[in-house]
């Protein structure tokens, strides 16, 4: 039997629970072997959740997947060998679309960890044991998550950098403990509320005007628009100083800009 391989780790912290990528691929080999199956390849994703989507296109957007999916259609392939299910799905809807994509070239999927695993069975043992199994992975998922949701709670409650892009006028690292002001961009932001100070009746789009014709970019190098120059006033609070975060508020312990 024709099989490919397909390992994927979305942190590096999963290389301490066991998921590693040469862990994966180790035991990919040593199971094929085992089996007496035909190991072809073995694709790769590192850094990336098993629950994302192109939402557009409706495909697993994943380069190694996607990669995958193009050799099982350039040959014959029977299988697709993984550690566990959660390797390739992380949802609900990701595993139909990978189901879907599979049953497309009659390709099944063999998981070591889960050996009785078929996307073509219907027994219903086989049903419930392998759906117990994905529920049992999903709830440790949210865990994870609800466990870092009160880690990331917590700073912002004390002030400081719960994760997350810095608005426009910081920057931040991960491991520290406060966002940083980043220098060129606290200009433009000192410059914004500024000029709405000098010219309160100014529309949104005039200040974004001015602040181009001032010379001043976004993060990105590009001129301002309204969006930009709205989304700064919005702000006021952070940059005088207040952390904020989803629904909390709290004495920062950044400086402030204004």
């Amino acid at each position: 039997m024709k099989v490919i391989g397909y390992v994927r780790v979305s942190t590096s912290g999963q290389a301490k629970d066991g998921y590693s990528l040469s862990y994966q691929q180790d035991e990919i080999r040593f199971y094929c072997e085992q089996q007496g199956w035909d190991l072809q390849d073995i694709f790769t994703d590192e850094g990336i959740s098993g629950a994302k989507i192109d939402e557009d296109a409706l495909e697993v957007d994943r380069i190694g997947f996607q990669t995958m999916l193009a050799a099982i259609a350039a040959q014959d392939v029977d299988a697709v060998v993984v550690l566990n299910t959660s390797r390739l799905w992380r949802s609900d809807i990701v595993k139909v679309i990978v189901h879907r994509e599979f049953k497309k070239y009659g390709v099944d999927v063999k998981s070591i960890e889960q050996p009785t695993y078929s996307i073509y069975k219907k027994d219903p043992s086989d049903f419930l044991i392998n759906g117990l199994m994905e529920l049992l992975d999903a709830y440790q998922r949210l865990e994870i998550s609800m466990k870092l949701s009160r880690g990331r709670n917590k700073k912002a409650q004390q002030g400081g950098y719960a994760g997350g892009r810095a608005a426009f006028g910081y920057k931040a690292k991960k491991g520290q403990k406060a966002i940083e002001i980043n220098l060129d961009e606290a200009l433009a932001v000192q410059r914004v509320f500024e000029l709405k100070e000098l010219f309160p009746d100014w529309s949104l789009s005039q200040l974004a005007y001015q602040m181009n014709d001032d010379r001043f970019t976004t993060a990105q190098g590009k001129k301002f628009t309204k969006v930009q120059i709205k989304r700064i006033l919005d702000r006021r609070p952070l940059y005088e100083g207040m952390y904020l975060y989803g629904g909390i508020e709290a004495d920062g312990l950044h400086q402030a800009i204004i």
